[in-house]
């Protein structure tokens, strides 16, 4: 038969058990009652970075709508990821400062030029909705593939930057073809392939082309026009569309 002390004992661990569950979920609903109190609600927020675009509104607005809670009960997660829908904004950090303070630090979005319509691009190629009231470069091409027309656009500028020539617009069409405009209004049309190759003849041959030419007294004459149009998709060369009634200088032979 089993004595009534061995079959007291489980009893007893069951009863000590529901006892610190108790004072456990006692002692829980304490520190939450306290932690919910208004002595410790929040009420600075001090913005450690520098910042160009976003403005002290824009963060008091989401202060106002997304920080909810005291000191130790605001969700931080839901306030940064409520900053980091901000226009300029590409990062954001919020940390709490004893006793009343969230401390926020912001990394803006760099413009490096406005893409297809209505966007701007970043210079590392993300894509962000933002005003800007200043001129930039226009990139352009199908979804998904700034960060593709971002560094080629660093390329062909650096590529065209002995000739003292600005990109104004770089296109990649759906079918991957590219298009430049230059600051001047000449166009130039890379094609598909070999695009870089392509560049490079037209840098190497544009100065003897439409530098400025030597007369047969060997100085120096007037800068022939440029071309409106230059068309380097041919394998050997390129074809040029003048402006009208102008005609291409033929290149000196002297």
């Amino acid at each position: 038969m089993t004595s009534p002390e061995l079959a007291a004992h489980p009893l007893s661990q069951v009863a000590r058990a529901l006892t610190w569950g108790a004072l456990g979920l006692l002692a829980y609903g304490a520190v939450s009652w306290v932690a919910a109190q208004p002595w410790f609600a929040l009420h600075n927020i001090d913005v450690r970075t520098p910042v160009a675009h976003v403005t002290e509104a824009q963060i008091r607005l989401v202060a106002e709508r997304r920080v909810r809670g005291t000191f130790f009960t605001v969700d931080l997660e839901n306030v940064r990821s409520s900053l980091e829908k901000l226009p300029w904004v590409r990062e954001a950090r919020v940390e709490r400062r004893w006793p009343d303070t969230l401390v926020v630090s912001l990394t803006e979005h760099v413009p490096l030029a406005r893409w297809n319509d209505n966007a701007l691009v970043s210079a590392v190629g993300e894509v962000f909705d933002a005003a800007l009231d200043q001129p930039l470069p226009r990139l352009a091409g199908p979804d998904g593939s700034s960060a593709e027309v971002v560094a080629t656009y660093r390329r062909y500028q650096a590529a065209l930057a002995p000739l003292g020539m600005t990109i104004d617009e770089l296109r990649l069409s759906p079918r991957r073809a590219w298009r430049i405009r230059l600051d001047t209004g000449m166009q130039l049309a890379l094609g598909r392939t070999q695009t870089d190759k392509r560049l490079a003849r037209f840098v190497a041959l544009y100065p003897r082309l439409f530098g400025p030419q030597l007369g047969k007294d060997g100085q120096a004459a007037a800068t022939p026009p440029a071309p409106l149009m230059v068309d380097l998709r041919y394998s050997d060369g390129f074809a040029l569309r003048m402006p009208k009634g102008v005609t291409p200088f033929k290149p000196s032979t002297t």
